[in-house]
């Protein structure tokens, strides 16, 4: 059975790690530099900013998978990107072994959830072309094209696209 919970403070290395491994696969398939940006971004410490809400999936003591949700007007993307009215899903992430078992819906409904209670009327998030089951699973539970607040972090031509899913 999997559950999804907090995260508790002393897993947060072990999240940035499993975080790490999740997301390695696509440094063969992106520019080094921007692998390099991804790689800071995903083992940076953003998600301790305050009232950032960490979550992770677990099975059997074993945490299979992670996302963070950033409160609406905090500066997710460290001064890169607009800084948007609503909370945003950031750096989910899910242990490759476990994949296919719907671990990344469960996470993004939790954040959905949870921003129910922070009487939002919706949720963002951004990704890449490069995370095409990402953005799969995005657009199937709903999320749509913001294109006005895309951005290029390493500025290589890979944009990073924001969604957004209205709950209101």
């Amino acid at each position: 059975m999997i559950e999804i919970r907090k995260a508790l403070d002393y897993e947060k290395e072990k999240i940035k790690e499993m975080r790490l491994k999740a997301y390695i696969e696509h440094s063969a398939s992106i520019p080094e530099e921007h692998w390099k940006a991804l790689k800071k971004a995903i083992t940076s410490d953003a998600d301790g900013q305050p009232g950032v809400e960490m979550f992770v999936a677990e099975v059997e003591e074993k945490i299979f998978g992670s996302v963070a949700l950033f409160p609406a007007r905090s500066d997710a993307y460290k001064g890169i990107a607009d800084i948007l009215d609503y909370p945003e899903i950031r750096m989910l992430a899910v242990d490759v072994q476990a994949r296919g078992k719907g671990i990344g819906k469960l996470l993004i409904q939790k954040c959905i959830e949870q921003a129910k209670t922070y009487d939002s009327t919706c949720i963002g998030l951004h990704t890449a072309d490069f995370m095409k089951v990402a953005m799969h699973l995005y657009e199937e539970m709903g999320f749509v094209r913001l294109p006005q607040f895309d951005f290029e972090p390493a500025r290589d031509g890979i944009i990073v696209k924001a969604y957004r899913f209205s709950f209101a």
